[in-house]
Parts: structure tokens; C-alpha cells; sequence
């Protein structure tokens, strides 16, 4: 799974690693930061949030533009160093006065700007590493290890914040709603660690790197000409993909919408035995290392390599049941935020699976095709609130913040396990789509272009949060309706889409 890849993979992975768990950090206690701080109703708090995703999604449009222009490379670093200052100011506590709400939207802008001039640029940057002809047939494979390795910032991303949260209260003294700030001042030191990452790797990468472009030159990568027919069929092809994948982000990020508000107001507060363990990331990380060792395992190798991942399993497995019975009856607080530790999670223990499944097809001849993977996520998607609009029968209407139920945590922690399988099947995949049918002139674009169909998605996840005065099984049917056209839809072109895979 990890041989044979470019260098330059790993440097650029880890820098995106680093900018993730700043964001995601940031993006855990972001709604309910915007009710505790500035008393924000659950109406405004989602359209604040919402324009927030679409800003971060839409801007790699006009990053990747001017990257197609003036070079991926020196986008990425003054992206990064724009977020940075926006990371800076939304840190700072200012109260919940109009000066502070001014002080938010110029912070939001910045962090807004600076992911659209860095993500979509550093994922060109990727995709280029693969054009050498030894890489060509790793693509998939690579975007989803690169895939996996940001997700482990992500992964540690909400108890990071929750942690710093009740330290600044409990130790420093600060009252609940300055103590946001403190999560927002670790994306600050987070975005340096990607800073330096970026220029300590940089002979890694040293390929891919562009220089200014003019009418006398151009970037280090020669373009390749492609007729305007071709380019055209290309270009409709990646918008067709677009047009489903603004519906499959309207549904996923519910995580930090709809999703934290069912955690807060229908979900136990409280867990105890396994389900209690499943909220101490250190768990989950041993949890991890037994999914890897058994796929260690079943992809063969020498009986060195059988040893190491056969201890791989015994070694986590031992400390799981040694922290099962030294915590056996202990009762563990369940925070809302937290749950956004489970799609990392998934997604982290879950590449190897989908990759070692899918090389399995393919010596077989018998592997998807992208669009195949894209329309099957979202059908996947679709089960997901399938499960939560059948468990949510019953239940009342709601009035944000008051907790009315106590559900148990494995419902929430279910649908985002299967929300994960749905990610791996388009996200990663879509992105190497991307990266392998954009035209070579339109790279930056398109790649923009991808993120733009986020950004709609991201501002259509609103529309769930104005409808949380209603039955939750309206609330979830309607997002597993959404969800199932989609895939309809891709399937019904699937034909033209397979013809530029």
C-alpha cells in the first residue's frame, strides 16, 4: 500500500496534515461557539456557518485561477500565510459586541482566503507528482493515502479543542465562551507546523515546483496540447461530476451542523463500558493499528512481516482489554464536539481496506471505474440517513439548545461510520478524477472548479438547519432523498463519464 510512492506524497500529505487539524480543530466548536459567544438563534448560527464552508470551498476557484497564472507553489505559501492572520485574529477574545462580531467576519474572510489560494493548489501539486510514467497507475491509490493522512489531524482535531477548552477554564479561569478562543489559537500553531513541513521538504517535491508564468516561459511541466473538442468533453464531464457532488457535501457536512445538534440536544450525555471507550482517541488509535495489522496480515509477505503485524493486533488488542477492565463501571462524559473524531477515525483505518479491495478488483479486471466509485458513494450516503430518519421516528420537535433525549451514542457513531464508506468512495476518488481528466491548460481551474461544487454543497447544508423545528424523520428523509437522485443521476451518464476515466 505505501511502496512505490513519490517522496514528494509524504511531505505535501503532512503540511496538508498540519493545516487540517488547525481547521478541523477550529471547525469542531465553531457552531456552538456561535451560540455560547454571541447568543446567535440556531437560524443564524447555520447561515453564518454555512457561508463560512462556502467561502472556504468557493475561494480554490479563484486561487487555482491564479495559480494557472503565476505558479501552485507560490499560491500554497501565501495561502498559508493568510490563514495563519486569520487564525491570529479569531483567537483573540473581544466579547460578543459588534466589535467582535466584525473581528469575526474579517477573521473568517482571511481563513476563507487563505485555504482557497492553499488546499486546491497543493492537491495540483499532488496529482502532478503522479504524471511521471512510473507513478501513472498509483494515482487512486496515492490521493488515497494523501487522503488518509490528513484526515489524522482531523482526527485529533475536536479533543484537542476540548481539551484546551477545559484547561483554559479550569486552570486559567476563563469563563466557557472565552475558552473558544483557546481552540482557535491551536489552528495558529498548527498552520506554523505546515509552514515548516512545506520548506523542510521542499527537495522532495522539487519536480512539481512552478515559476512565474509569461509569454517567454512557462511552468517547469510542459503542456500538453488537446484538441478543443477533447477539451471541451472534459470540461462538461467534470461539471456533470460537480453537479452531484454539491448534494453529497450538502449531506456530509451535516457533521458539524445538524449532526453536533443531534449530538447535543438527542444523544446520552453520558457512556459507560465499550461505547464509553470510544470516545478516548487513544482507543481508537489502538483500533486503528489492529485494522492495519490484519490487513497485513491478508496481503501476505514474509514471516518477518507476519510477526510484525500479527504483533501489530496482540499488542493493541492487550491494551484494549487492560483499559476495558480498568475502566469497567467508569463513567465517561460525552461532549458533542467529540463525535467528530469518528469520520477521521473511519477514514484513517479505513483506506487500507478500500485500497487493498480495490486492487483485489483490479488484477481481477473487474475494478470501478471513478464515476462508478462517485454515483456508489452516494448511494452509500443515502443509508446513512436512511438509519437516522427510521431511528428518528417518534422523536419531537425541537427547540435549540434544550436536551430532550438520550439516544445512544452508537446511532451517531454508526452513521458516521457509514457516512466514511461514502467519502472513500467519491472524495479521494473524485479528486484523483479531477487531477487525471482536467485539461493541462485548466488544471488550477478545475481543481478550483471541484471545490466550488463544495462550496454549494457547504451553503445548502443550511437548509437542514432551518428545517430543525420540524420531526427529525423529515429532517433526515429529506437528505436521503437528496442523496438517492444524485446517484441516479450520475448512473444515468455513467456511459459519457466512463469514456474520459
Amino acid at each position: 500500500m505505501f511502496e512505490g510512492q513519490p517522496k514528494g506524497l509524504w511531505t505535501l500529505a503532512l503540511a496538508n496534515t498540519g493545516e487540517r487539524f488547525g481547521y478541523y480543530t477550529m471547525l469542531a466548536v465553531f457552531a456552538l461557539f456561535l451560540g455560547e459567544n454571541f447568543g446567535f438563534a440556531a437560524g443564524t448560527a447555520s447561515e453564518i456557518y454555512t457561508w463560512f464552508l462556502t467561502a472556504v470551498y468557493f475561494l480554490p476557484l479563484i486561487g487555482g485561477m491564479a495559480a494557472d497564472r503565476w505558479g501552485y507553489s507560490k499560491m500554497v505559501v501565501i495561502g498559508i500565510m493568510i490563514m495563519f492572520l486569520g487564525y491570529l485574529l479569531l483567537s483573540v477574545p473581544l466579547g460578543g459586541g459588534a466589535i467582535a462580531i466584525a473581528a469575526m467576519g474579517a477573521a473568517l474572510l482571511l481563513v476563507s482566503l487563505g485555504t482557497g489560494l492553499f488546499k486546491g493548489n497543493l492537491q495540483v501539486m499532488v496529482g502532478d507528482l503522479y504524471n511521471a510514467p512510473e507513478y501513472s497507475n498509483k494515482r487512486d491509490s496515492g490521493f488515497s493515502l494523501f487522503y488518509m493522512a490528513i484526515n489524522v489531524g482531523a482526527l485529533f482535531a475536536p479533543t484537542a479543542a476540548i481539551k484546551i477548552m477545559d484547561w483554559a477554564q479550569t486552570s486559567l479561569g476563563y469563563s466557557k465562551a472565552d475558552s473558544y478562543h483557546f481552540a482557535f489559537a491551536v489552528a495558529c500553531v498548527s498552520v506554523i507546523a505546515s509552514i515548516l513541513i512545506y520548506f523542510l521538504g521542499r527537495s522532495t517535491y522539487r519536480q512539481v515546483l512552478t515559476v512565474k508564468k509569461d509569454k517567454a516561459a512557462a511552468t517547469d511541466e510542459k503542456v500538453e496540447e488537446m484538441s478543443p473538442a477533447e477539451t471541451k468533453e472534459r470540461i462538461v464531464c467534470l461539471c456533470l461530476v460537480f453537479a452531484v457532488v454539491i448534494f453529497f457535501w450538502m449531506a456530509f457536512h451535516q457533521n458539524g451542523l445538524t449532526l453536533t445538534w443531534f449530538a447535543d440536544e438527542f444523544t446520552a450525555r453520558e457512556a459507560t463500558g465499550v461505547t464509553g471507550m470510544e470516545f478516548n482517541v487513544m482507543n481508537l488509535i489502538w483500533c486503528i493499528l489492529i485494522v492495519y495489522g490484519i490487513c497485513g496480515l491478508l496481503s501476505g509477505g514474509s514471516a518477518k512481516s507476519k510477526s510484525i503485524n500479527g504483533l501489530l493486533i496482540a499488542i493493541p488488542a492487550a491494551i484494549l482489554g487492560y483499559n476495558y477492565i480498568q475502566t469497567a463501571g467508569e463513567v465517561v462524559i460525552v461532549d458533542a464536539p467529540i463525535f467528530q473524531q469518528f469520520n477521521p477515525c473511519f477514514v484513517v483505518a479505513l483506506t487500507p481496506v478500500s485500497i487493498a479491495l480495490f486492487g483485489w478488483l483490479g488484477k481481477k479486471g473487474k475494478e470501478p471505474k471513478a464515476p462508478v466509485k462517485i454515483g456508489l458513494g452516494m448511494l452509500v450516503a443515502a443509508c446513512a440517513y436512511l438509519l437516522m430518519t427510521v431511528c428518528s421516528f417518534g422523536l419531537p420537535a425541537t427547540d435549540h439548545p434544550n436536551h430532550v433525549y438520550d439516544f445512544n451514542p452508537n446511532l451517531l457513531v454508526s452513521t458516521y461510520l457509514i457516512l466514511t464508506f461514502a467519502e472513500l468512495l467519491l472524495s479521494p476518488i473524485g479528486i484523483s478524477f479531477v487531477t487525471k481528466v482536467a485539461p493541462p491548460k485548466y488544471k488550477g481551474m478545475m481543481m478550483g472548479g471541484w471545490f466550488v461544487a463544495t462550496a454549494l454543497g457547504n451553503k445548502l447544508v443550511s437548509i437542514p438547519g432551518h428545517m430543525w423545528d420540524m420531526p427529525l424523520y423529515i429532517v433526515w428523509g429529506t437528505l436521503m432523498g437528496i442523496c438517492l437522485l444524485a446517484a441516479l443521476f450520475i448512473f444515468s451518464i455513467i456511459k459519457k463519464l466512463n469514456k474520459v476515466a
